[in-house]
């Protein structure tokens, strides 16, 4: 397959991507891939094919396109970085994102710098650390007022998703919505579905934290509709986590676990670990109020396994990272500890790799 022929393949799948037909624009890219010895057409049908695999929740699939690519840059850095972390490896993912970081500073790429900026503060959100996960997206809204004049809506609506997250776990709630909101608008303005099911998402979450329970549930039932119909099946998880709660809330503990077994069976399927491990934490309370011991049992011992599987504790205290807001820092192996136990035990490094000195920059 010759440049003329990649081109028009490539405009192909483009076009099926867009009308949702996303099955038939994977397998498009796909033959490209197979079939092309243009080397800029094979890089740009991997970015096409990372970021479909990536709006369906598809992380496996991300990784095995990463690895195909001829240069590790830092789109790819990048892109594995929230591929690793959709499969919850956090080491890694903070790895990569980084490399993607440094990639964009020593190229002056500002466009790359916001987007992970907005990553890392998707990041900091899962292992909750929630000063850090507000501090990127502000990032990487400075970076969209100061650099962004000709750049896409998209990566203000992405800035401003990413700090309402932050503001609604910090208990901000007003903020959460403003963000929000505007996030919404633009994603409404430009047709953005994947976006608008991540603000409904929030929307959800928001009035749920309000114990609103009979307004957030239409908007989950709203943003799981977009998510089964674009494929994105980590969205659904979050979407039958905030079910589950606002199903406890009103002590529906039956419908509640009918919901986690449906996030479940997610889960397993996708590799999700973080979601595992808040199932198993929402089933230890269910079961312990309901008083059957056997279950409640079971599930201590598994939310124990998950947390040992990812590796989800400070090697320094013992206590587990991701279960309530804690300041967090990184050291140069990417191992990540509680802040105040590293400025406790000074200059002893990290007890995994022996590593001393403090990865430097934002992180």
């Amino acid at each position: 397959m010759g440049q003329d022929q990649t081109k028009q393949q490539i405009e192909k799948g483009l076009h099926l991507y867009q009308s949702n037909q996303t099955e038939k624009a994977l397998r498009v890219w796909m033959r490209v891939l197979e079939k092309s010895a243009d080397p800029a057409g094979r890089f740009r049908v991997l970015g096409c094919l990372i970021t479909a695999h990536a709006e369906m929740g598809r992380y496996k699939d991300m990784l095995k396109g990463t690895t195909v690519s001829l240069q590790l840059n830092g789109q790819v850095s990048l892109s594995m970085g929230n591929a690793f972390l959709g499969l919850s490896i956090f080491q890694k993912a903070l790895e990569c994102f980084e490399k993607a970081l440094r990639y964009a500073h020593n190229n002056d790429d500002k466009m790359l710098e916001c987007r992970v900026c907005c990553s890392l503060g998707n990041f900091y959100a899962q292992i909750k650390d929630y000063e850090k996960a507000l501090f990127f997206p502000c990032k990487a809204a400075e970076l969209v007022n100061d650099y962004g004049k000709g750049w896409s809506l998209k990566y203000r609506a992405m800035s401003q998703y990413h700090m309402a997250v932050a503001y609604r776990k910090l208990g901000r709630l007003a903020d959460a919505m403003d963000c929000c909101e505007e996030s919404m608008k633009i994603a409404l303005q430009h047709g953005d579905r994947p976006l608008q099911a991540l603000c409904l998402l929030c929307f959800a979450d928001i009035h749920r934290s309000r114990k609103d329970v009979q307004t957030a549930i239409p908007r989950y039932d709203s943003s799981m509709s977009i998510m089964t119909e674009i494929g994105n099946r980590l969205g659904l998880i979050q979407v039958l986590l905030g079910v589950t709660k606002c199903w406890m809330i009103q002590k529906e503990l039956d419908k509640a676990l009918e919901s986690i077994e449906k996030a479940q069976e997610l889960a397993e399927g996708l590799g999700n670990k973080l979601g595992l491990l808040k199932l198993h934490c929402l089933c230890e309370r269910i079961y312990r109020t309901k008083g059957q011991q056997r279950e409640l049992r079971d599930h201590v011992v598994k939310f124990h396994e998950c947390v040992e599987e990812m590796e989800l504790y400070c090697g320094m205290c013992g206590e587990s990272i991701g279960e309530k807001n804690n300041q967090l820092q990184a050291l140069p192996c990417s191992h990540f500890f509680h802040l105040k136990c590293l400025q406790t035990d000074g200059t002893r490094g990290c007890p995994n790799c022996r590593r001393l000195s403090v990865k430097p920059g934002y992180v």
